[in-house]
């Protein structure tokens, strides 16, 4: 029985990582589609001086206009549907092992990949990796709550999202994964962890 529990285990863990992977696939993608859509070029900012493809009469005010909108969108939609979607994304993802026992709510994958997506495209100054961790965690601590789960085989899962999502250079260094990884250990004494 207990090995059929490992493996099932070792089964959610592959299917956490590859959506989570996806999950981080989609999120490029949906960066890009916000990008094109605020500028009418492929990278915001990095062509210099260009104006906006799409509003081009803005000329250089564009690149005041365009971030100012693109935070004005966020906040409301982060507020309205989904607040643990704030932030940065991995201290969030730690909260939810250390605190909630893995639990993270199904649409702050969605309303975390759309919101970040919208900030980067327009020019905000936040990075990738905090909003794909946050992502890959979310997608699954949903799974983990739809199967019912036991809170410390959940917040395992978690950390493979968070694993799962980061690019392969960093996963093994990423401090979302460790620190998630280290935080479902140590609440789960029957769990063997090893560095």
């Amino acid at each position: 029985m207990a090995a059929a529990g490992r493996g099932g285990l070792f089964l959610l863990a592959l299917l956490t990582g590859a959506g989570a992977g996806l999950g981080a696939v989609a999120f490029r993608y949906l960066i890009s589609f916000f990008t094109w859509l605020a500028t009418g070029h492929a990278e915001f900012g990095q062509q210099g001086r260009v104006p906006s493809g799409h509003l081009s009469w803005l000329g250089a005010g564009f690149f005041v206009l365009i971030p100012v909108i693109g935070g004005l969108l966020y906040g409301p939609v982060i507020y309205r549907f989904a607040r643990e979607a704030r932030g940065h994304g991995v201290p969030e993802v730690m909260i939810a092992v250390a605190d909630n026992g893995g639990r993270i709510r199904p649409q702050v994958a969605i309303v975390k990949a759309l919101a970040s997506a919208l900030c980067i495209g327009t020019g905000g100054s936040v990075g990738r990796e905090g909003p794909i961790v946050q992502i890959g965690s979310a997608l699954a601590s949903s799974l983990g709550q739809w199967i019912q789960m036991p809170e410390s085989r959940l917040r395992i899962m978690v950390a493979c999202g968070a694993a799962g999502g980061s690019p392969p250079r960093s996963t093994r260094r990423s401090p979302a994964c460790s620190s998630a990884w280290r935080s479902s250990c140590a609440s789960s004494p029957s769990t063997r962890c090893s560095p």
